[in-house]
């Protein structure tokens, strides 16, 4: 299969599927940030965050209802189905991403190292541009997909310590 980068189908869960009383394990869909397991826990935190936040938004009913405290403040939504944070070293991650853009009903939110060489976007939006697919170097890979499929391609990543 050819690589596709980005999506254009959509996944995520219909609102008859969000149910936050079963186990996340029971969700149909997994969601999984791998992580460059070279970099220092600023970097790692910042490239999994900015993989989190495209995620989030660009996946339906990924986010569960906002929570409530006794005080009647509200908390937003978080992941009714988890997230696990993986780390992996340079090559794995960028065959780990190739092998998600490739697999049908996956969606994929990268974040490539230029993201946290420049300070502005125009000039990350440049560098990618300038830049061959297998050339560029991955600091977080985040994947949402069938459950199944998600495990095939993640292998036993470790969690992130």
């Amino acid at each position: 299969m050819a690589e596709r980068g980005i999506t254009s189908e959509v996944v995520g869960f219909a609102p008859e599927e969000r149910d936050p009383t079963l186990s996340t394990r029971a969700a149909r869909l997994k969601w999984v940030i791998v992580v460059n397991e070279g970099l220092p826990a600023g970097r790692a935190v910042n490239a999994a965050v900015c993989a989190a936040a495209t995620t989030s938004s660009a996946v339906t009913g990924l986010l569960g209802e906002d929570a409530v405290d006794a005080d009647g403040c509200a908390h937003p939504g978080l992941p009714w189905a988890g997230c696990s944070i993986l780390v992996a070293d340079a090559a794995t991650l960028r065959v780990v991403r190739s092998r998600a853009a490739a697999s049908d009903g996956c969606f994929v939110a990268d974040m490539p190292s230029a993201a946290q060489h420049t300070r502005v976007y125009a000039d990350y939006l440049h560098t990618v541009k300038e830049s061959r697919a297998e050339d560029l170097d991955y600091y977080a890979v985040s994947i949402v997909g069938p459950r199944n499929r998600v495990d095939k391609i993640v292998g036993r990543l470790p969690l992130m310590p």
